[in-house]
């Protein structure tokens, strides 16, 4: 069948829930979905003109027919998909593979025995534990226990580059204990090695008394160094935590999954908290899809009800689901006990889910190669899914007005760029066409006014397009900036505003449409956010106060008879102030452009007269 005549089928079905399956030419079933109304969510895959992600375009582009079960509820609609996907894995609905096999902690050949995480046992002579399921525990492990024992972490190869080359920065912070500097003995390595495998194998236990005892004999030996070595070993192993973050209730079973979204790819992030430890960490990468929203709503009952994942108690979700109640009781019919599922605004549940966000984040960038992104770049990334962006902002431009008792106001244009404030890029504006104080019309005629400069083709900063720009202000802002830029070159450039608390703290980004996105959850936004906002507002009240000052100064001169306007604004164009017009010569206040020689004498003589 044609997409047309899909879609005339489609507008036949009846408003009532149930379940689809899309097929294609060979009748192999491509797709399984669940509707709360049949006719509503499967005709829209068919009508022209309705924007999908490139995985669900391409679904379309295989589907040739589709069946439906109508059911007498949505949970039973929720139920059966769950199922019917279980039982035929579709090509289109996600996959749940989260590239995850055995790991290992390899113990490399003596002498000078390197501890690492591997996800595979190879025949190189080394030694392997394991395996394990869980390369998140690995890992954790086996930082645990080179942190606690300071092991060496670094590329370089012992004997050979010992004595050679400066120490990095792991010895300075006192994360390692230096082997490169020759200072410690291979008896004394092997022995910190040994109880860091112990540490791995077995948890702390009595390992702390086994060292305080070798502490103190080396002391009694007036060993002192090793003696330090012991102590150090000792401390950090009673700093370190056993294994992961715990949550408050020491009884805690729960899962948090953020989901975060970037240039053709959405990760989601599971973490998995159990007696109220982080246990595991899992991770599902989905190309060519960038609905955040519809893989959420897709993901969860996939990932529980067909993916042999026994549901926790508590599931803290980044946001809210539309069938939130009838799969929390689909989840809790699957465990045989009450699940519940919910979104955490404050507090200790709410900075799991922004953790949970931040290596979802951390994913996509190393699935996209960026690993290793610096803060700014994080920034940029979780700045992006935040507001709905395409990609991270390259730059972003800032406004904000400033106003005088005077009537009078101008503004300031901050600029960073991949992060970071570009202050080459900074300008000011003198509201020229705005009469008293109106922060509306003066940033409407200041957008205004950079638009015309970016279609004039200007160089520098203003013959840039920025990829994000944030005015100080809410609603009212963003509404008189979008009717100003609308057919300009920047009328397609994304556009928020920036409303603060009673306490002048930045609260919540204001979207084109008026909406607000609060940014309490997202501690890292919130900073990169406030910062910006605190620096446009002080770049303008600072251009303000010298333009005040100017004018003060420009009143003094022409409080001196026979001084007007211009003639006073001659003078601070000659001599910059008015300490430096007091203290000129009479030769050098008539040589001055634009002040004839009366009133070069007559500002002489008010400073001078009574010499």
């Amino acid at each position: 069948m044609t997409k047309q005549e899909l879609y005339q089928k489609a507008c036949a079905l009846p408003l009532l829930p149930g379940v689809y399956i899309i097929r294609d030419r060979e009748g192999t079933i491509i797709y399984i979905g669940k509707a709360k109304r049949l006719r509503t969510r499967v005709s829209q895959y068919f009508r022209e003109g309705v924007p999908h992600d490139a995985k669900v375009t391409q679904m379309i582009r295989h589907a040739f027919e589709f069946d439906v079960i109508v059911t007498t509820s949505e949970f039973e609609a929720l139920v059966l998909e769950a199922s019917q996907i279980k039982a035929h894995n579709p090509k289109y609905n996600i996959l749940l593979k989260d590239d995850k096999g055995y790991s290992y902690v390899r113990v490399s050949p003596a002498p000078w025995r390197r501890i690492t995480a591997v996800l595979q046992k190879e025949e190189d002579g080394a030694d392997y534990i394991g395996p394990f399921t869980s390369s998140f525990a690995v890992r954790e492990m086996v930082e645990t226990a080179c942190t606690a024992f300071r092991l060496p972490t670094c590329g370089r190869q012992f004997p050979r580059d010992i004595k050679k080359g400066r120490p990095c920065l792991n010895l300075h912070i006192g994360r390692c204990m230096g082997v490169c500097t020759g200072r410690i003995q291979l008896e004394d390595y092997e022995e910190s090695v040994t109880e860091a495998l112990r540490l791995i194998r077995y948890g702390k236990g009595d390992i702390i008394k086994t060292l305080e005892t070798r502490m103190e004999q080396a002391a009694e030996r007036l060993d002192f160094e090793k003696a330090a070595l012991l102590r150090d070993q000792i401390a950090a192993i009673r700093r370190i935590a056993p294994g992961q973050r715990v949550v408050t209730d020491d009884d805690k079973e729960q899962d948090v999954i953020a989901f975060a979204g970037a240039a053709g790819a959405v990760c989601a992030a599971i973490l998995r908290f159990r007696q109220g430890k982080l246990q595991d960490k899992k991770e599902f990468v989905f190309k060519d899809s960038t609905d955040i929203d519809t893989l959420r709503e897709e993901f969860l009952p996939r990932y529980y009800l067909s993916g042999g994942e026994t549901p926790p108690r508590v599931v803290a979700v980044d946001a809210p689901l539309p069938d939130q109640e009838l799969l929390a009781q689909a989840l809790s019919q699957e465990r045989g006990g009450k699940v519940r599922i919910y979104t955490p605004e404050r507090g200790d549940n709410a900075r799991l889910v922004q953790m949970a966000y931040v290596n979802a984040v951390e994913r996509l960038a190393r699935e996209a190669g960026r690993a290793g992104i610096d803060r700014a770049g994080r920034l940029l990334d979780e700045t992006a899914h935040l507001l709905g962006l395409s990609q991270p902002p390259h730059i972003i431009e800032s406004y904000d007005i400033s106003n005088w008792g005077d009537g009078t106001s101008v503004a300031g244009m901050i600029v960073y760029e991949d992060g970071k404030p570009k202050r080459s890029g900074y300008r000011t504006f003198r509201i020229r066409s705005v009469l008293g104080t109106d922060d509306y019309a003066s940033m409407a005629e200041t957008l205004s006014r950079r638009a015309a400069e970016y279609a004039a083709g200007a160089s520098g900063q203003f013959g840039q397009k920025p990829d994000l720009i944030l005015l100080d202000g809410g609603r009212g802002q963003v509404s008189a900036v979008r009717g100003a830029l609308a057919g300009t070159p920047l009328a397609d450039v994304p556009l928020f505003g920036m409303v603060k608390d009673d306490h002048h703290r930045t609260r919540a980004i204001v979207t084109a449409d008026g909406q607000e996105i609060a940014l309490s959850m997202h501690r890292g936004v919130f900073t990169f956010i406030t910062g910006i906002q605190d620096e446009v507002h002080r770049f303008s009240i600072q251009y303000q106060r010298r333009n005040q000052k100017k004018k003060a100064y420009s009143s003094t001169l022409t409080a001196i008879p026979g001084v007007g306007p211009a003639t006073a604004k001659a003078l601070l164009a000659a001599f910059g102030s008015v300490g430096a017009v007091r203290t000129a010569t009479l030769e050098q206040l008539a040589a001055a452009k634009g002040v004839n020689s009366r009133a070069a004498r007559a500002v002489w003589e008010a400073f001078h007269g009574g010499e």
